[in-house]
């Protein structure tokens, strides 16, 4: 994985975009729709551009670009002229300049790049190949965008306007993040119309004492993550903590939720207690084991046990 994907705040910081054509425009419809202070340098710039001036959205300086105007208040350079000398010397002034650039379509001068974004208000999807193969990128974005509810965003703004309440009701992130998980699968929120539902839904969730599960299962591994159950996969995600044998490819284990701990071992026996522990603590517990281990057998008692899919 060359490039580290993260989501960057640019609510009023200044970015600097060199050139005014077509590729300009989308960068900046998107710099201003983030937040950011955008000025455009081109002698030259589309309509769209010209709008976006006149309306106070950007700053347009009409001139061809020279050094002096690489300056060091800028979080962001995007180079998108259709020149590539003139792209590669704002890059090397902005390097000069310790600013991230960007040289639009042409990767080894990017010290970042833009991925294929699915936006639901609140939650955004982003889908990057490095670079390498936009065409894939663009069906898994089709695939992403047919599945994903469009109240995704009014569920997050739902949720949002909620943090301050679910304070008082959970001490607890471990708790309210559990509470969150029972709301998101019911029915009437899944397929609601309205905040009105929403609000139904929560305050009969909130107010029912729920009881949140806790569990230990044990997962089988083998050469092929995909052949995973969906059970498997959504157990994956609510795990808190996640026993590993280190002979367990890390494609299975990299399923699992992203803050879940991870623990390794070279045998079961060797976190038995550890696990244990857990599972008297309440907690939601994973452990990838080899399918013809005899040291588990010993150990699951009462616990779920799911294999993988057998391939004929």
């Amino acid at each position: 994985m060359r490039y580290f994907p993260l989501f960057m705040d640019l609510l009023e910081r200044p970015v600097l975009v060199v050139g005014g054509g077509e590729v300009a425009c989308r960068k900046v419809e998107t710099l201003v729709r983030a937040g950011a202070r955008v000025t455009v340098v081109s002698p030259k710039v589309e309509p769209y551009l010209r709008e976006l001036s006149e309306s106070g959205k950007c700053v347009w300086i009409p001139r061809f670009y020279e050094q002096e105007l690489m300056r060091d208040q800028f979080v962001q350079v995007w180079a998108t002229t259709d020149n590539p000398e003139l792209n590669h010397r704002v890059h090397k002034d902005a390097k000069n300049a310790g600013i991230l650039v960007n040289v639009v379509d042409d990767t080894p001068y990017c010290d970042f790049i833009t991925p294929s974004i699915i936006n639901r208000g609140r939650v955004q999807i982003a889908i990057s190949s490095g670079g390498s193969s936009p065409v894939l990128i663009r069906g898994i974005r089709e695939k992403l965008e047919a599945v994903l509810p469009m109240n995704t965003a009014q569920l997050a703004d739902f949720a949002a306007s909620k943090r301050s309440d679910i304070k008082r009701h959970f001490a607890t992130v471990d708790e309210r993040r559990k509470f969150w998980e029972l709301f998101f699968k019911q029915p009437l929120v899944i397929n609601c119309k309205d905040n009105q539902e929403l609000e139904k839904a929560y305050q009969a969730l909130i107010h029912a004492d729920a009881e949140f599960t806790d569990s230990c299962t044990w997962i089988e591994f083998g050469e092929d993550p995909e052949l995973l159950p969906i059970k498997a996969m959504r157990i994956m995600q609510e795990a808190e903590i996640v026993f590993y044998d280190k002979q367990c490819p890390f494609g299975f284990v990299d399923l699992v939720r992203r803050d879940a701990e991870r623990i390794a071992f070279d045998d079961v026996t060797q976190v038995s207690s550890d696990i244990m522990t857990r599972k008297a603590d309440k907690q939601r517990i994973v452990v990838f084991v080899e399918p013809n281990s005899s040291s588990y057998k010993l150990l699951k008692e009462g616990d779920e046990v799911i294999e993988l899919a057998k391939v004929k």
